[in-house]
């Protein structure tokens, strides 16, 4: 199946950079050296507008699109908002499975190794061609050095668990409120005034819930099911640098919707 005009990633990054750039361009030219931090940012934040449309798009064609009478659309949807996703991006969502669209997408998980071996990495897709979006992933990996594996060779050694993070200290008052609603609680840490809570992923929206009423105005930084890996690793040199590319492609192809590893310095510069 071919893709007509443009992505869906690169539809809200241009939306995004044409209003941010229009910023610049009145603030005056002392502020172009921003231009380049700016189109990172539109494209961030067009492949998580992306990623939420496509998920909300199949959770309502998975039922009727309201979620007031669909469970899993109605997560989706408190996901989305927690996550800061514009409500035009979502209701265009919902109003395409209403207009009855022949577009269909089906999860698809994909894993596998980077150069060196040490890294591990999981990729959630959500495709409506396999075949093209395999022969995408294994370009990345091969771009990188990296070995795509088969299914269950890296994901044993990770744990599925909703992620929670917000500027927040009392974690006695949290735990109390938590356990009160009946969470299945993993941990909670709190560093530098930020709160990291993870709870089983069934748990996600109850927990959400629950600190919304703790704390009446919250702004959840992350809200959502993940997978965190049992050890972490740490890379150096060339292996560090091509699983750098290796993430950086993968974040472009449309497909997919989330990548999961365990190389803990992947931000650090590399000579």
């Amino acid at each position: 199946m071919r893709r007509s005009g443009f992505s869906c990633v690169k539809k809200h990054m241009y939306a995004i950079l044409y209003e941010e750039i229009w910023k610049v361009i009145k603030m005056g030219r002392h502020f172009e050296v921003r231009a380049a931090s700016m189109a990172k940012t539109a494209a961030a934040k067009a492949k998580k507008y992306c990623r939420y449309g496509k998920e909300i798009l199949v959770a309502a064609k998975s039922g009727v699109p309201d979620p007031e009478m669909n469970a899993a659309l109605k997560k989706v949807i408190e996901r989305a908002k927690a996550n800061q996703v514009p409500a035009d991006v979502i209701k265009r969502a919902i109003d395409k499975a209403k207009g009855g669209t022949n577009e269909n997408y089906a999860p698809a998980t994909y894993e596998g190794f980077g150069s060196g071996g040490a890294a591990t990495i999981i990729i959630d897709c959500l495709t409506d061609n396999a075949n093209r979006t395999i022969a995408d992933l294994r370009a990345c990996f091969n771009k990188s050095h990296a070995k795509l594996g088969v299914s269950g060779c890296v994901s044993f050694n990770y744990e599925h668990v909703g992620l929670i993070s917000i500027a927040y200290e009392d974690e006695e008052a949290m735990m109390d409120a938590l356990i009160m609603a009946e969470v299945d609680l993993k941990d909670i840490e709190v560093e530098d005034g930020q709160m990291t809570i993870t709870v089983e992923p069934t748990d996600l929206n109850k927990a959400q819930d629950a600190i919304a009423e703790l704390i009446p105005d919250v702004n959840f930084d992350i809200m959502e099911d993940t997978m965190l890996p049992n050890e972490y690793v740490e890379l150096e040199g060339e292996d560090l640098k091509l699983f750098q590319r290796l993430v950086t492609l993968l974040d472009d192809v449309d497909d997919v919707q989330q990548v999961y590893h365990n190389v803990r310095n992947i931000n650090d510069p590399v000579e």
